[in-house]
């Protein structure tokens, strides 16, 4: 559905007929320095096919737009650039990382942004622009470096968050108590694999838009796009380093299972020693043999019965004082 529409005059919102976001179907002239930012949520081919006929939109473009499962990416398409965004957030409650995402048509004088998913609300990047006159008054470009800040900025909250369970795996594998964490620890990775689907492939382009290279994006609009850049970098290396933390929080509670199974290998041989040295004496004195020595004594029983205790004493101090037990 279609969301919200407006024209944007020298970095204020014009209204347009009470700003009835139905009226996002139609464009409206802009005049020099304008330009009309339609934003659209889930739509249906129907209403995708209609703006795109609109603002003479590519295809191709409108294709993938249409699909919620493109890798970020930046393409340009005659004067219209069609930028991938994914959106993040963080369901701690699973240690699961949710995916959704914004598609950004920018042409000349208007911007299209199609959202999946319940990820980021531009709304409220839209309310913030507009307080913001002197950055929309950069025109379509303004619209994108604001959505890909919001989009990195919830990146950082995501790493955050990852970054306090993974504290809390180290903290687990590393106690004293037997834990069982290597599936939390999978799952934590394959959350971080995700994290670095949407964060990698976004730094290519980010580094285009902060050094210029980028059509459109003057040495004042790029200045926006370098902050992006930065924090960009930061959560590409909290991915890295929660990675590597991982892999070795993983390989530290493998060693550790190991350490506990040679623990109880000890404690069961020293048991099974307990039992044998005992079960061997009684053995040999229960053989009817008559010609026996000391199976006529009348000592013979209290005999065998405290070489049984006191072997079994004595073992059993070896093995305390050794760890085994």
């Amino acid at each position: 559905m279609i969301v919200d529409n407006a024209l944007y005059h020298q970095g204020v919102r014009v209204p347009l007929d009470g700003d009835d976001p139905s009226l996002g179907q139609a464009r409206v002239p802009c005049g020099p320095g304008d330009f009309q930012w339609v934003g659209i949520h889930d739509p249906t081919p129907a209403e995708l096919e209609q703006i795109a006929a609109t603002f003479d939109l590519h295809p191709l473009a409108v294709e993938d737009s249409g699909d919620s499962h493109q890798r970020p990416k930046v393409e340009r398409y005659g004067d219209t650039l069609f930028m991938v965004l994914k959106t993040l957030w963080y369901v701690d409650e699973f240690d699961a990382v949710e995916t959704g995402e914004i598609n950004v048509f920018v042409g000349p004088d208007f911007v299209v942004t199609v959202r999946h998913g319940e990820g980021i609300n531009l709304a409220t990047s839209r309310r913030d622009l507009e307080q913001r006159a002197q950055v929309l008054e950069h025109g379509p470009m303004a619209v994108m470096y604001a959505i890909c800040d919001r989009v990195v900025d919830e990146y950082e909250r995501v790493g955050a968050a990852l970054e306090e369970d993974v504290d809390e795996v180290e903290e687990s594998v590393f106690s004293p108590t037997r834990t069982n964490d290597s599936a939390r620890i999978y799952t934590l990775k394959r959350e971080i694999a995700e994290v670095r689907r949407a964060v990698m492939p976004l730094r290519e382009p980010m580094r285009r838009f902060a050094t210029g290279q980028m059509d459109g994006v003057d040495e004042e609009t790029a200045t926006y796009f370098r902050d992006v850049v930065d924090h960009l970098h930061r959560v590409v290396e909290v991915v890295d380093n929660l990675d590597g933390l991982l892999s070795t929080a993983f390989d530290a509670h493998l060693a550790s299972i190991s350490v506990q199974q040679n623990d109880d290998m000890r404690k069961i041989s020293a048991g099974a020693a307990l039992v044998v040295v005992p079960t061997l004496i009684a053995g040999i004195y229960g053989m009817n043999f008559d010609h026996m020595p000391e199976l006529h004594w009348a000592y013979g029983y209290p005999f065998a019965m405290a070489l049984m205790i006191g072997v079994s004493a004595a073992l059993f101090a070896l093995f305390k004082k050794s760890g085994w037990l």
